[in-house]
């Protein structure tokens, strides 16, 4: 069952908090927690906070703000949005290196073609303690005019070499957030402008 939240304007939501995959355990994380906002233009904006030691964390390069495929090997956050009573969905993926990527797949795990929208804007808030990334992407047209089912996760990797595997709802089995148990969130459209 969703989680039913309303985005209270012009305020972000009360962040929610993600879950470790039990099968993946983070070593040093102690929480991912995931604000957003969707704006009245179609706007999705989201902040990921990571507390987590900074000499524990391994983040990618700097890198320009390109498109890049394999981003989720390393530190990541996704979010994956879906139309309800549709099979295809859209899978957002935002590295601390600037670099991003945007797919649509028309059903579980089927298609996975680049999806044509603007570069979405990533920046860092980063302390010994923890990590924030921030990121905001335009949804495309057709996206932003009804409610959506959201997955926001998130794929941390330490130091040693350890990755966990963060999600609002794991589904049973190995981490998988394309899986339909993860959409566990409802975003209800934006107010007209």
């Amino acid at each position: 069952m969703p989680l039913d939240l309303e985005p209270d304007w012009p305020e972000p939501t009360v962040g929610l908090m993600l879950i470790a995959h039990p099968e993946a355990p983070a070593r040093a994380v102690e929480s991912v927690e995931v604000q957003f906002e969707l704006s009245p233009d179609g706007a999705l904006w989201l902040r990921y906070h990571i507390e987590v030691p900074e000499t524990d964390l391994t983040l990618p390069d700097p890198a320009e703000r390109d498109r890049a495929d394999g981003l989720w090997k390393t530190t990541c956050c996704e979010l994956f949005l879906k139309q309800p009573g549709e099979p295809g969905y859209l899978e957002f993926n935002f590295s601390p290196s600037s670099q991003w990527a945007a797919y649509r797949f028309a059903s579980y795990r089927d298609g996975g073609e680049n999806l044509d929208i603007e570069p979405p804007a990533i920046f860092l808030d980063c302390s010994a303690s923890h990590l924030a990334l921030e990121a905001t992407v335009q949804l495309p047209r057709g996206w932003t005019d009804a409610p959506l089912l959201a997955a926001l996760s998130a794929v941390v990797e330490e130091t040693d070499g350890t990755k966990s595997y963060w999600a609002l709802r794991h589904p049973p089995g190995k981490p998988d957030f394309h899986h339909p148990d993860c959409f566990a969130l409802t975003l209800g459209a934006p107010p007209p402008a």
